[in-house]
């Protein structure tokens, strides 16, 4: 891979990069070596605005590509060069499960947030949440990241995906033709993007509740402005989950 190469720090004149640093073929090489692995990425962004770009152009997207090379294939086959957001963003919704905060999006119940080792995205899964007059979208979504025992809460999964071209997808349309409100405090965790509400835009289908093996009153999922989707559901007990299943 060719890589241009910045010859000048773009932090300020104190920045003790500008005393020199690597080029970025050779970061790039290193971090090949290091099989893009995401907490050195992220240490590196850090360091100064110089490497936080290179991380956020180039080093993230090799992340996202070794981590999920048919979905990445798929999200940028409609000739774009990068994705809805930004690759640092997609990166960590790959890796990364939102939990949620008592009194933040997901009302009554406190989860911290934490990275997972692998989850497996499905475009096939993505279909079911979504209406069918919007189908034709295409929507990665990951299985649920299960937390058990919770109390009153009882078995919650949290969930998450990203839209292919979300600009201009159906779902996004449709939520402009209802009206659909923006929350007014909350943001994506992935991006810091605005959110809509997809159960306040009453676009929740049953077959999402299906899909997860969840109650059907207790789904709620959220699109950001750049396309990523984060949601909640309380789980159903493994053998009436089965059942569900098997009527989808």
């Amino acid at each position: 891979m060719i890589l241009t190469k910045q010859y000048r720090c773009i932090h300020s004149s104190s920045c003790q990069c500008s005393k020199g640093h690597l080029s970025e073929d050779v970061i790039f090489l290193v971090f090949q070596q290091l099989n893009w692995n995401p907490k050195f990425i992220a240490t590196l962004s850090c360091v100064c605005k110089w490497f936080d770009d290179l991380a956020k152009r180039v080093l993230w997207k090799e992340f996202c590509r070794t981590r999920a090379p048919k979905m990445m294939i798929d999200l940028q086959s409609s000739g774009s060069h990068s994705v809805d957001g930004n690759w640092r963003a997609l990166g960590k919704l790959l890796i990364y499960c939102s939990g949620c905060t008592k009194g933040g999006l997901f009302n009554n119940i406190n989860i911290p947030g934490h990275f997972v080792y692998r989850t497996r995205f499905s475009r096939t899964s993505g279909k079911s949440f979504l209406l069918p007059q919007c189908r034709t979208d295409v929507l990665y979504v990951s299985d649920p990241c299960e937390h058990l025992d919770q109390g009153d809460e009882g078995d919650v999964g949290f969930f998450r995906g990203i839209f292919k071209s979300f600009s201009m997808s159906k779902v996004r349309k449709m939520l402009i033709k209802r009206k659909a409100q923006l929350h007014p405090t909350e943001v994506c965790p992935y991006c810091k993007a605005k959110l809509w509400s997809m159960q306040q835009a009453e676009m929740i289908p049953q077959s999402a509740s299906c899909r997860l093996g969840a109650y059907d009153d207790c789904i709620e999922y959220y699109v950001c402005l750049n396309g990523h989707m984060l949601g909640i559901c309380t789980l159903l007990p493994l053998s009436d989950s089965e059942e569900a299943s098997e009527l989808e």
